[in-house]
């Protein structure tokens, strides 16, 4: 029993460390700066999508660690909400919203087997399907499509990951 709590405990923080990642590396300048992704709730958002999506991507045989992550985002999306003045009142309506454009992107992504099924997934996403950032959704895709090949399933079992430097054009 004792041993069963260790261990949800030591997922729950493995989620966490990997979220906090996930979410440091979508806050990160270059995307809004270089690669022109908009500095909103709704670009921020993609950009949490986009790389949950890779870490997820890797956690196959992680099923209790994957589901702690999601729990991990749910949570952040909620704090996000509750701080740009959502009430409990409308949380539940957004939140779903949030977790059906979650998914979609999910899939979306997931559903792309080449680089460019990506850079389409990217911008009909990302930039609303703006023909003007195809060089921008370009150079996201290439940076994703590195990600997955090298972020490593034993560490980020383990909470740890480390990103691809990101790509400018």
């Amino acid at each position: 029993m004792l041993r069963t709590l260790q261990r949800a405990r030591d997922t729950k923080a493995a989620a966490n460390r990997l979220y906090a990642a996930v979410a440091s590396q979508a806050r990160n300048p270059s995307f809004f700066a270089q690669l022109a992704v908009p500095d909103t709730m709704d670009g921020r958002f993609d950009l949490v999508c986009l790389h949950a999506w890779l870490v997820l991507d890797r956690l196959h045989s992680h099923r209790a660690l994957a589901q702690a992550l999601i729990n991990a985002v749910f949570t952040g999306f909620d704090e996000a909400l509750r701080q740009s003045g959502t009430g409990d009142i409308g949380m539940n309506r957004r939140l779903k919203t949030l977790a059906s454009a979650f998914y979609g992107r999910l899939e979306a992504y997931g559903a792309a087997s080449t680089a460019e099924q990506l850079t389409d997934a990217i911008q009909r996403n990302l930039f609303r399907g703006a023909t003007d950032r195809n060089a921008q959704a370009q150079a996201l895709a290439t940076y994703a499509w590195e990600n997955r090949s090298c972020l490593i399933e034993a560490e980020i079992a383990r909470g740890n990951i480390v990103f691809a430097p990101i790509q400018t054009i």
